[in-house]
């Protein structure tokens, strides 16, 4: 039997016959079954990497679920093309977890695979096209155009091209539509051609020969015969000066990096000569991306607040699985966790650090770095494919049993996991939204653990109101922390008056004269000043003071934010992008104008009052390469910044000795915001903001500048009282049934066409409805953002009761009524989100 790769399978026995379910990384709701072929059965198992034809020509990567002897009954099982991995690259815990995962989030485990996996562990196949054996020319009855001609021509002498090869021959954009007509005139063949993503680091390193390195007559015998020959000689004493081979032999077998040679300036013709005539010899050795860093013995000292602490966690641990560690900002939960992770270590168990920002990370790492140097592995997504497979194997081959990581680390292949740390456990930034899973990291790490029979801990100065209720009823241990480290003091909180300093005409370039008196108290001091703005560009958006146009997005329903770099504006929702008109093309006016403030219309204003002020600001667009975040964090750290401009990647973490004072410039943009958790959501960020100042002697000071600064929460935020603030919203929140006294679900349609997308939310929504669980329905309404990437959006809100079994019927016969959805011909091209948790 031959496949459509060319593939011949011997048959087999139907009793002995193997079968495999693979999970494939498409959103479809079930395991597929394929033939394991008999060549194929010794090397294949649970959690292993396989090649599969998936339809009429795709080839896709898939993981093997389960191995048994029961054929499908629905289809005929298509044979496994290849097994990828000589041992096992997920294993049962982690299929357990994404099983979990997709019942919980309403997706497939399909789309749970692909999130988990990194790209360079999945296979791409990647469209390429041939000369048509059988096509002729000369006979063929269908004329080419010139940009045909010119692709067979390249054909006739390269035995492939790729799209992309077509597209740079004709230096066109696409090429879809020439492939497409060469196909119909039966003049290539398009085919898909497999390839692997992951390719490890390789270095090419030169050695001695044994017969010179352990031999020294032998090489003194060598140098006479390289006597005139000066740069071949040269090439060796480089060689014995980095490698002393007759002090240490054993350096000889790892050689040396061929670039040292380069580097110095020595000729590489001589080096190949040397290689030629046996006295060198060339090999090329896989080495790891990341540099091996030696753990130092230092010893972390506990104050007596934090020895209490951690001997309270232990307490907790007894008999409660989860531990809610509630440290006000500065009061040293770091090195809590640094001494657990340690006993957690000689224990012989893994541990995942789970950290919401990837500019935490770069700050943190450092830290942690100097404590556990190389056998700590660190995961985010500004790694390379091929950095992520590294700590992917890292942590399967036991040298990374220490990971710290962002939300996508919780996939990575633990086995014997024994704790779980989530470090400013209420952050949003845990949330993942699109695509599918949508999933709450700091929830899924607790099943993680659970999984793994390990401990949690969650650590916040402003833990979030699920967390802290689940410690109020028991269901967590609770630990307190209401000291900062050391001497330390908390901040000294000023609020200012935004409109009564604009009556006054003392309002400059939107700072308030308190925030300016205060930032420059600071610069006089020769010390540093965080800006906190949440909202990046140069405005929100522009508009024509005449006849009061805003330009907007042409795929989504919202105004284009003004960039001043590079006179643009832009969509944050697509990526759109335009150049600022310079008349109004409403009105014909010149008067157009920014409205509002973004993070890069702060750092142009601050220069402007503050000119002898060094500036620098940290948000999405300043941080977009590999070590953007870094190379500012440490730019601020050594002093070469004054005022560091940021968005919430600014609030958490950071720890720096000089900042004395923060700026909060428009605390009312994160108060007033349609969400039930807005109150909670500001009443963090302000009070973790306001945490990076004063950290060491000196006290520090915050400025918020509001419109209404006699607003309870600034009361609340300014006394740290956490507990009655709590007490407060969670009284309204149980009035009104929201979170954590329900569960929500919130559900999309979304469809190019208006009335397609409101038919099918009210459909929908129907069907939802007649679900016999105890819940209350709202919507079908139009989304906050009615409009996405050319796409309405309805929403339908459903709050669940958390009681009993009302999660699992819901989500069961939501299945369903999606399946029947998805059969009806008229809302087949509609597109439905499922998001568990959604705020």
């Amino acid at each position: 039997m031959e496949s459509l790769f060319g593939d011949t399978y011997e048959p087999q026995d139907e009793k002995s016959r193997l079968f495999a379910d693979v999970i494939l990384p498409v959103p479809i709701p079930k395991m597929f079954t394929y033939k394991i072929p008999r060549s194929l059965s010794e090397d294949i198992g649970i959690g292993y990497r396989v090649m599969v034809q998936f339809g009429q020509k795709k080839v896709l990567t898939g993981i093997i679920g389960k191995v048994h002897q029961k054929p499908p009954k629905e289809y005929e099982a298509k044979p496994i093309l290849d097994v990828l991995d000589t041992y096992a690259m997920v294993n049962p815990l982690q299929i357990k977890f994404w099983a979990w995962m997709a019942e919980y989030y309403c997706c497939h485990i399909g789309e749970v695979m692909n999130a988990a996996l990194p790209s360079g562990l999945k296979l791409s196949s990647e469209s390429k096209i041939q000369l048509n054996p059988a096509y002729d020319s000369e006979t063929s009855m269908y004329p080419l155009d010139d940009r045909e001609e010119v692709i067979l021509q390249a054909l006739a002498s390269r035995e492939e091209l790729s799209y992309e090869d077509c597209e740079q021959l004709l230096g066109i954009k696409t090429i879809h539509g020439i492939i497409k007509s060469l196909v119909i005139k039966e003049a290539i063949i398009v085919f898909e051609k497999v390839k692997d993503k992951y390719t490890p680091k390789v270095e090419t390193r030169i050695r001695l020969r044994k017969e010179y390195a352990e031999d020294k007559k032998a090489l003194e015998s060598l140098f006479q015969v390289l006597d005139s020959k000066p740069k071949q000689e040269e090439v060796l004493l480089k060689y014995l000066q980095e490698i002393p081979v007759y002090q240490n032999p054993e350096l000889n077998t790892k050689g040396l990096d061929k670039k040292a040679f380069s580097e110095a300036g020595l000729s590489m013709s001589s080096i190949k000569t040397l290689i030629k005539n046996n006295v060198l010899e060339e090999y090329k050795l896989i080495i790891s991306r990341f540099e091996e860093i030696e753990e130092s013995d230092e010893k972390i000292i506990l104050s007596d607040e934090q020895m209490l602490a951690m001997q309270e966690i232990k307490e907790a641990f007894e008999d409660k699985q989860v531990t809610l560690l509630h440290g006000i900002t500065g009061s040293g939960k770091t090195e809590i966790y640094i001494q657990l992770i340690k006993e957690a270590l000689e224990s012989g168990s893994q541990i995942l650090l789970l950290l919401p920002e990837i500019a935490l990370t770069t700050h943190i790492v450092g830290r942690l770095r100097k404590v556990f140097g190389s056998k700590m592995g660190v995961y985010h997504s500004k790694y390379s494919d091929n950095e992520r497979v590294e700590v992917w194997n890292g942590v399967i081959s036991g040298k990374f049993s220490f990971v710290v990581g962002v939300r996508s680390s919780i996939f990575l292949p633990f086995d014997s996991l024994g704790l779980v740390i989530v470090d400013e456990e209420h952050e949003a930034s845990f949330k993942q939204y699109d695509p599918a899973p949508r999933f709450q990291a700091r929830d899924a790490a607790i099943m993680l653990a659970w999984l793994h029979q390990a401990k949690t801990i969650l650590g916040s100065a402003t833990p979030s109101f699920e967390s802290y209720y689940n410690a109020r009823t028991k269901k967590y241990g609770y630990v307190q922390l209401d000291r900062r480290y050391g001497e330390a003091q908390l901040p000294e909180y000023f609020l200012s008056d935004i409109l009564v300093d604009k009556k006054k005409n003392l309002l400059k370039l939107d700072f308030t004269r308190l925030m300016r008196e205060k930032i420059q108290e600071a610069l006089n001091k020769q010390e540093q000043v965080l800006i906190f703005q949440n909202r990046r560009g140069y405005a929100p958006y522009i508009s024509c003071e005449d006849c009061g146009w805003i330009p907007e997005c042409e795929h989504c329903d919202v105004s284009l934010t003004y960039h001043q770099f590079g006179e643009e504006m832009r969509c944050h929702y697509c990526g759109f992008k335009e150049k600022v008109p310079k008349i109004c093309p409403a009105c014909g006016s010149g008067k157009l104008a920014a409205v509002g403030l973004g993070t890069e219309r702060i750092e142009e204003n601050i220069s402007l009052l503050f000119p002898e002020a060094r500036v620098a600001r940290m948000d999405l667009d300043t941080t977009r390469s590999k070590y953007g975040y870094q190379r500012l964090l440490e730019e601020f750290g050594a002093g070469n910044i004054d005022i560091l401009v940021g968005t919430q990647m600014i609030t958490k973490g950071l720890d720096f000795e000089k900042v004395t004072v923060v700026g909060i410039l428009d605390a009312d943009r994160i108060l007033y915001f349609p969400d039930f958790r807005a109150g909670e959501r500001a009443f963090q960020q302000i009070t973790q903001v306001a945490g990076r100042a004063g950290r060491r002697e000196k006290r520090g000071t915050v400025v918020i500048q509001s419109r209404k600064p006699d607003h309870y929460i600034f009361e609340k935020v300014i006394q740290g009282d956490y507990k009655n603030f709590y007490v407060q919203d969670m009284t309204e929140r149980q009035k009104f049934f929201y979170p954590p006294f329900v569960k929500l679900v919130k559900i999309s349609t979304r469809q190019k066409d208006y009335k397609t997308a409101e038919k099918a939310a009210r459909h929908l929504h129907n069907l939802l409805n007649d679900i016999q669980v105890k819940k209350i329905m709202l919507g079908p309404e139009k989304g906050l953002i009615g409009k996405i990437k050319n796409q309405y959006i309805f929403e339908s809100l459903v709050k669940l009761d958390k009681s009993g079994n009302a999660q699992a019927v819901f989500k069961h016969d939501l299945q369903l009524i999606l399946e029947e959805m998805y059969a009806n011909k008229e809302f087949r091209s509609v597109r439905v989100v499922v998001d568990v948790d959604p705020y």
